[in-house]
């Protein structure tokens, strides 16, 4: 079997997920370290141009989004389980609250207050990401107190479902819900007093933490993305046998579909033949001259998809 590949960098935390995700599955796996900023010239290669990390790869099958990536990982190695306590498919539902609602609330929280002190080419970067085409964080600023107050109320959600016995979100033992949480927590811990100050409103939350501290991250290796690269060109992609025949979308095996994040960040459609879908996932075959030909999966849930031509 062709080696995992995560392809992230340190101070990512929706990256965070998928690390504490190998340490609760106990894998090894090979440390891709990526740029902070979009210029990714082997990863751009591999995925036509999707800029969002983490990106999983195993030979030449890239899984975009951590939805992907958790139903991957989850199929190929179901032991440990990313569903420990009988919660499958309910942590697929948290995650809409926390990578949307929650963490762009501890994104301006975190990043507003400090943004006059980080490189100017990263706040614009993540401004544009997060905020949208005419996002500004030094407009945040005005607004702060209210999104303080979104912040520790959901917060106080999950100091809530963590008071009781429970030692983990679901039950006694960790599990996918826990690792949508945690990146949350792991964001904000330590960024500047207004989120210390929420945490130490947590005393669960906390207590919570230091166990998932102890997850760590699997055992990872380093390589370089060209050497990443070398492996998808040397691989052949895996032959899913799957056809929705109920997609509302109507999408049809072999058209060219051009898939885009719901949100407006100006990201570029990814395009593709579509080879693979189901009620989840759809899978893409993109080729390019440095990687050859490659399959790009990606979650249907936060992106809207349509042939070429359609896209909108």
């Amino acid at each position: 079997m062709d080696k995992i590949i995560i392809h992230h960098y340190p101070q990512s935390p929706v990256s965070e997920k998928i690390r504490k995700a190998m340490g609760l599955k106990k894998l090894s796996w090979r440390s891709a370290e990526q740029n902070r900023f979009p210029d990714r010239p082997e990863l751009f290669a591999m995925t036509g141009g999707y800029r969002r990390l983490p990106v999983l790869q195993i030979g030449s099958d890239l899984y975009c989004d951590t939805q992907s990536i958790f139903r991957e990982l989850e199929r190929r190695f179901p032991s440990p389980s990313l569903f420990p306590n009988g919660e499958r498919g309910l942590p697929f539902a948290l995650s809409r609250w926390t990578d949307n609602t929650m963490f762009d609330l501890a994104m301006r929280v975190s990043f507003a207050p400090i943004a006059a002190t980080l490189p100017a080419a990263l706040v614009e970067d993540r401004a544009r990401l997060y905020l949208g085409p005419d996002g500004d964080f030094k407009r945040e600023i005005a607004d702060l107190p209210h999104t303080v107050a979104q912040l520790r109320t959901q917060l106080g959600w999950l100091e809530e479902a963590l008071s009781g016995d429970r030692p983990f979100l679901f039950g006694s033992q960790p599990g996918m819900g826990d690792l949508l949480a945690w990146f949350i927590v792991w964001f904000i811990r330590g960024k500047n007093d207004t989120t210390d100050r929420l945490l130490r409103e947590c005393p669960a939350v906390l207590e919570w933490a230091s166990r998932m501290d102890g997850l760590e991250y699997g055992h990872a290796e380093p390589i370089s993305p060209a050497e990443a690269l070398a492996q998808a060109r040397s691989a052949e992609p895996a032959v899913i046998d799957s056809v929705d025949v109920a997609d509302p979308l109507g999408l049809r095996l072999g058209t060219t579909i051009a898939i885009l994040p719901i949100s407006d960040t100006g990201e570029k459609p990814i395009t593709g033949e579509l080879v693979a879908s189901s009620r989840d996932t759809v899978t893409l075959r993109h080729s390019a001259p440095e990687c050859g030909t490659v399959s790009l999966h990606f979650p249907r849930v936060g992106y809207r998809m349509a042939p070429v031509g359609d896209a909108k």
